[in-house]
């Protein structure tokens, strides 16, 4: 096996991927930097025959890509919404005493950042269209709200400008839909900055998130963050260890998805996983007891 990290730069990506091929390996298992930046990898391993297995992030605008291995992202997006929509007690709250939240999405790069929003907006949307849920500085698309290479620190200057430009005066941001943890942390850091979670009448927003970080398990523990979606990276491990095992063998994979996962060039049969959210409240049965983390990582 050659397992090798490109440290989030795409052209020593794209070079290992070219020597893996050359070198003639039997399965390319590749977790893009950016999804659509590897065609001519992709087109030369698909010239010598070797199948390639997209993990995690969908590889794009390639007929070449054999299989995807994920969680749905879809569904983990559906996550999100339903964090903003327990967190903020939506199907309680009526259009003359509207929930005001702001919205961040992934990485434009990223397709998986796609699903986690449409999935979001699907669940979302109904409240914004009720007028029971509102987004003071309009910014709703997803080309607007997105964040560059998932960075905590654009999305913290991002939310400081917001606060600035649209939460004078009587205005309070009651939630924030994040699509990452250290967006979730740093969006928050934004909000003591100015007084919310300290000044009263300004308590901090309810933030969801995503990957179920230790920093982000020990804020939810602490009343911070509200929620995260854990997406268990051993099971994803372990489903392309399978995945990988199958084709070596020469034998077909079943029971993929065939349906959901367009790349732009062709439907990739996907093997989806789920994702569980976690709370304060079922933390350490998700996260402790099933040896995600450990209790002294988290300080318990």
């Amino acid at each position: 096996m050659d397992l090798q990290y490109s440290d989030d730069d795409i052209p020593t990506q794209t070079r290992q991927i070219d020597d893996m091929i050359t070198k003639g390996v039997k399965v390319l298992v590749i977790a893009s930097i950016d999804g659509g930046a590897l065609s001519n990898q992709l087109a030369n391993a698909a010239a010598a025959k070797i199948p390639v297995i997209s993990y995690d992030r969908l590889l794009m605008q390639s007929p070449n890509v054999d299989y995807y291995v994920s969680f749905d992202n879809y569904k983990v997006g559906g996550q999100m919404g339903d964090i903003l929509i327990n967190g903020l007690k939506l199907n309680q709250a009526a259009a003359a005493n509207p929930v005001i939240i702001e919205l961040f999405a992934g990485s434009p790069d990223d397709n998986n950042s796609v699903g986690f929003y449409q999935g979001a907006m699907d669940k979302l949307k109904p409240f914004m269209d009720k007028g029971v849920l509102k987004v003071p500085s309009g910014q709703i698309d997803r080309t607007v709200i997105g964040t560059l290479r998932w960075d905590a620190a654009e999305a913290q200057k991002r939310m400081e400008n917001l606060l600035s430009a649209y939460y004078s005066g009587n205005v309070v941001l009651n939630g924030i839909l994040s699509p990452y943890d250290p967006i979730s942390l740093s969006t928050l850091e934004a909000c003591k900055a100015v007084g919310y979670g300290s000044t009263p009448g300004k308590p901090l927003p309810v933030v969801g998130g995503q990957d179920c970080i230790v920093a982000s398990c020990k804020s939810i523990l602490a009343g911070e963050q509200y929620a995260t979606v854990l997406k268990d990276t051993r099971s994803l491990g372990a489903a392309t260890v399978t995945l990988v095992d199958t084709l070596m063998q020469g034998r077909t994979p079943t029971g993929l998805d065939t349906t959901s996962y367009d790349n732009g060039a062709k439907i990739v049969p996907s093997l989806l996983l789920d994702s569980v959210i976690v709370t304060k409240d079922n933390l350490k049965a998700a996260v402790v007891d099933t040896g995600y983390h450990t209790a002294a990582e988290l300080g318990l």
